[in-house]
């Protein structure tokens, strides 16, 4: 890896309470860097890291968001309203609206602080209107937008990067994970509120059979477990290649969700015969998706290292133990 101008910095992650948020946070203080977190520790599972600096704040307010930024070198700004795909159907305007807040008050603090470089955590639904694969990076400026109001919300945060250069010169990154999966995701009870894999997992520990799955099950995926998605990330933030470029984060392993579903079942060892039940899906619930991840590892030289299975197994065994103890509710 080439040499970068980032020693020891001060990292400001919003959102640094999330899933992915707080593993970024896990890794940078790790690495001896100073971290702070501001977090409104509005989902369930919030981590608050004890080691790092917290600001509870609503990103949305200007008043509030400008202070956190005061004496930062990088933020990674991986706060947004996210969710599954039910989640994505039942509240678009609030998705679109709330993330468009989040990304002008901590763009324009960013630009009043002069920080050294914004981070933005965009997502693989930007690419949710694309039929190439893998889908590289360049292609997002030969397909149509997305249809989604969250794959919107977060091509207009990339919007913000480029703008924000332009005028200010605010220098940037942006990091796309590509369905990011690991300990410490609760899934939600209700449909389509989690992401696949908790969300299957919580369905074989209620006892569900046959197990219903959304759609007919040919959708593929990608997944990249947390803990790589942010070293990923972590190794862009502090790569002087990586300074105003756009990078997928992610492995470009595809699995369909019926083989999915069927590897969770093994790992599980259920004494039933696998057998699903297909429900009906959701009108954006995308059929493929999957990454060219060629630029990362020639520019900034990161690739993925967690083994898909040894991550699932790993998966499994914390929402076990998550049931075992009453935390997770059937």
């Amino acid at each position: 890896m080439a040499k970068t101008k980032f020693l020891k910095t001060k990292f400001l992650v919003t959102g640094g309470a999330g899933f992915i948020g707080s593993e970024i946070v896990r890794q940078l203080l790790a690495g001896g860097h100073q971290v702070r977190i501001a977090d409104n520790l509005s989902k369930k599972d919030a981590t608050v890291d004890s080691r790092a600096e917290f600001f509870n704040v609503d990103l949305t307010d200007p008043k509030q968001t400008q202070p956190v930024f005061a004496g930062i070198d990088i933020c990674i700004n991986a706060a947004a309203k996210i969710g599954g795909i039910g989640y994505f159907h039942k509240f678009p305007a609030t998705i679109l609206s709330e993330n468009n807040k989040i990304y002008s008050c901590t763009f324009e603090a960013a630009v009043k602080s002069k920080i050294q470089r914004m981070v933005y955590i965009s997502s693989s639904m930007v690419f949710e209107s694309t039929s190439m694969f893998p889908s590289k990076e360049e292609d997002l400026y030969k397909i149509p937008p997305p249809v989604s109001s969250y794959g919107f919300s977060k091509l207009s945060g990339e919007w913000y990067c480029h703008s924000f250069w332009d005028q200010y010169k605010l220098p940037f990154s942006i990091c796309r994970p590509f369905n990011a999966y690991g300990v410490n995701e609760f899934p939600e009870r209700e449909v389509g509120y989690a992401h696949v894999i908790p969300d299957i997992v919580r369905k074989i520990l209620s006892d569900q059979y046959p197990l219903e799955l959304l759609g007919d099950g040919q959708q593929s995926r990608c997944f990249t477990h947390v803990s790589d998605i942010a070293s990923g990330v972590i190794a862009v933030a502090l790569h002087a290649n990586g300074k105003n470029q756009d990078f997928n984060i992610g492995s470009d392993k595809e699995i369909k969700m019926i083989d999915l579903a069927k590897t969770i079942w093994q790992v599980m060892d259920i004494d039933k015969p696998f057998k699903v039940k297909f429900t009906k899906g959701y009108e954006f619930d995308i059929k493929r998706r999957v990454p060219n991840v060629g630029k990362i590892e020639k520019l900034i030289d990161w690739k993925p290292k967690m083994k898909f299975k040894t991550g699932l197994k790993e998966v499994v065994a914390w929402l076990q133990k998550q049931k075992s103890t009453g935390k997770l509710k059937s």
